[in-house]
């Protein structure tokens, strides 16, 4: 344990009038929370998750395209970096599988570097009450990809999406256990309004967000 570490437990320990561990018995109790926690209150959706998830990323700038099947992928990919002049280089996540990339295409796996103009990830799950994404980081799937290049194409497929976001967390501890390093959620563009009042988008991350629901 690092010594910054050690420093920032013992003041919540001094502020908790504690100066040692937990006592076992309260170790169960918050041991019995984490392993089953009581859900919230959710708010009801007014239609069916995916057409909600539409919905909502719409309104928070997203772009959204729906495909039948992954073989779609690839054709909304090219006509995007087209529209945009972004070239015909992109960099996909190591473990988004399945796409069967064009030829016009330069794929390469790997984490992002500050000249990518656009990459393309999978997502663990899409969250219906927000229109967000929920990313994992690990070597198949970098956090630079999320955040470097000015163009995010995110490829989700249906059954992912949930309606709310305790159901996503609830997914992620059941299918992986122990949680990643980083768990992004991400919800539009980067967008800020600082400056007067103005929404500028692309300031503190990608410039667009394109999402591919894909049916299959």
């Amino acid at each position: 344990m690092s010594i910054a570490r050690e420093r920032i437990l013992a003041s919540v320990r001094r502020s908790l009038r504690r100066a040692g561990p937990l006592p076992e018995s309260v170790r169960e109790v918050l041991d019995r929370r984490l392993d089953a926690p009581a859900p919230n209150l959710k708010p009801a959706l007014d239609d069916d998750p995916v057409s909600h998830f539409v919905h909502k990323a719409d309104a928070v700038h997203a772009r959204i395209s729906r495909v039948s099947t992954l073989a779609e992928v690839s054709g909304v990919v090219l006509r995007h970096i087209e529209e945009h002049g972004l070239g015909e280089s992109i960099v996909a996540a190591p473990g988004l599988e399945g796409v069967q990339w064009s030829n016009r295409l330069a794929v390469e796996r790997r984490a992002a570097r500050g000249s990518d103009q656009i990459s393309v990830t999978g997502a663990f799950a899409g969250i219906a009450e927000t229109g967000s994404v929920m990313l994992l980081s690990g070597p198949e799937s970098p956090t630079t990809l999320n955040f470097l290049p000015e163009d995010h194409v995110v490829v989700l497929r249906e059954s992912r999406i949930v309606p709310h976001l305790e159901d996503a967390w609830a997914m992620l501890r059941e299918e992986r256990g122990s949680m990643p390093r980083t768990v992004n959620l991400i919800c539009g563009p980067s967008k800020t309004g600082d400056v007067e009042l103005v929404i500028l988008e692309g300031a503190h991350g990608p410039r667009r967000l394109h999402v591919i629901v894909v049916r299959e």
